[in-house]
């Protein structure tokens, strides 16, 4: 063997040693003194709750406590059994289990709004098995936080972070009692921050790949320092077990909604009073933006703050207080984090070109459900470029649509129109970026339409406002 060959050999050798010294050194977070430290604040919560009985308590699984995923799955291949006959006099009780922790010596409990809703009974059970009635002080099902008081003296409590400071591939930990099991103690690192769900406009979740199974729900989230940075809240599932997305309410979001409970009792948020709606690449070419990005504004609600800052339909808001928006649901967030009477500055793109809008933020208002009127005669055929037939509104569909123009479909026929999914009764308001008046008005618009490139159409159907796009070819 030549002097060369061996010296190459002995470098390899001693690089296969210094890794195996690496890895031997490598060692993965120690969550010993973590757990020590932090899991006499984590408590146990089971409520009861008096409900009809639809089946004899043998056959009926506890699912008052379970996330919504969860419940929906087994109640989805659940049996139903009738309800008791003779007026359902007699009633059994519920029972639901799952986390919370102590945020002050005197005994406020943080825990999710989904574990206590509808508790005829809350009790709290602490590291040393005693057993507290909690009092639910408030309660906000938009972000499902719920504040509890139990009765107690210097209380172990745990230390509260900033989920804003958490970064991608940070390692976290979750205490709680999954199935029961107290102070079950998993681990994992955060996927991802800032995660829209559906249905949860206000939070802005951090997802982990912790396992997080019924019974974990309210418990905290903790960094390597010890610190709360979020509260457990859902999975994402397909089976109804963990599937490895986590999903937690950001302490400091938390925060804010737990203060305002003690204080007032309620949850004010900030409100434009906007409906948008995602920007994809066609809405992008048509609205003359370099990517995709921002919140396109599909309907404005009148009087309400957008419409005295002068926003309007067709706008997109790039950014808010100069924090970008990516995706439109991080508008709710930022939006809803702010106090009502706040001021705000928006940079939007109308008609290609750039400016900022000032706006003072309103209260969000109750959620209330609109109504669409129908069509009327008089239709007109408009130009077989887009295959439907459209009618004039009536001056009473226009006030109850809430809106100062545009033309009902009567009938669509085959061509762009059906491709796109348009039906009967929907109401378009806006046509290449257009507002359309009358049927005239949209006959114009309509013959003038550029092919082969991306055209939007702003449409109302049963009081919901969105844009579609769409081309058409040579």
């Amino acid at each position: 063997m030549s002097v060369r060959l061996k010296s190459c050999l002995s470098v390899v050798a001693g690089l296969l040693m210094l890794g195996q010294a690496l890895v031997a050194n490598a060692q993965l977070p120690d969550f010993t003194p973590l757990v020590e430290q932090a899991a006499p604040a984590v408590v146990n919560i089971s409520t009861r709750q008096k409900v009809p009985e639809r089946v004899s308590s043998a056959q009926m699984p506890d699912l008052e406590g379970l996330p919504p995923m969860f419940r929906e799955f087994f109640e989805r291949n659940m049996p139903q059994g009738p309800r008791n006959p003779g007026g359902g006099g007699r009633q059994r009780e519920a029972q639901s289990l799952g986390s919370g922790f102590i945020i002050s010596a005197d005994g406020y409990i943080l825990t999710n709004n989904h574990v206590v809703a509808d508790a005829d009974e809350i009790i709290v059970r602490l590291s040393d098995r005693s057993e507290l009635q909690a009092k639910l002080i408030g309660a906000d099902p938009r972000t499902d936080v719920a504040l509890l008081k139990v009765e107690g003296k210097d209380l172990p409590t745990v230390k509260l972070g900033k989920s804003d400071a958490l970064k991608v591939g940070e390692w976290v930990l979750a205490i709680g009692s999954p199935f029961g099991f107290d102070h079950s103690v998993t681990a994992g690192i955060v996927s991802a921050k800032g995660r829209s769900l559906p249905n949860e406009s206000y939070v802005p979740f951090i997802q982990t790949d912790v396992a997080i199974n019924p019974g974990n729900s309210g418990g905290p989230l903790f960094n390597l320092n010890g610190e709360v940075v979020g509260i457990n809240s859902q999975i994402f599932t397909r089976s109804g077990g963990f599937m490895g997305l986590s999903f937690a309410i950001p302490i400091d979001v938390a925060l804010d909604v737990s203060n305002q409970l003690k204080k007032d009792g309620k949850v004010s948020r900030g409100w434009l009073g906007v409906v948008i709606q995602e920007v994809n690449k066609d809405l992008a070419e048509s609205f003359g933006l370099d990517k995709p990005a921002g919140a396109l504004v599909a309907q404005i609600m009148e009087d309400g703050p957008a419409a005295k800052s002068g926003l309007q339909v067709g706008d997109v808001i790039l950014s808010l207080n100069g924090q970008p928006i990516v995706m439109s649901a991080d508008l709710p967030h930022l939006v809803g984090g702010l106090k009502p009477g706040a001021k705000a500055t928006m940079e939007i793109v109308r008609e290609g070109a750039r400016k900022n809008l000032d706006v003072t933020v309103g209260t969000l208002p109750a959620e209330g459900d609109e109504e669409v009127a129908g069509g009327v005669p008089g239709a007109e055929r408009s130009s077989n470029r887009l295959g439907v037939t459209v009618a004039e509104l009536s001056a009473e569909q226009r006030k109850a649509l809430d809106i100062k123009g545009g033309v009902v479909i009567k009938e669509v026929l085959e061509g762009p129109a059906a491709l796109i999914g348009l039906r009967p009764g929907d109401v378009i308001t806006h046509l290449n970026n257009q507002a359309i008046d009358s049927i005239q008005e949209f006959t114009k618009v309509a013959q003038s339409l550029p092919k082969n490139r991306s055209v939007s159409m702003r449409v109302l159907r049963e009081g919901r406002a969105s844009f579609i796009t769409f081309k058409l070819a040579e």
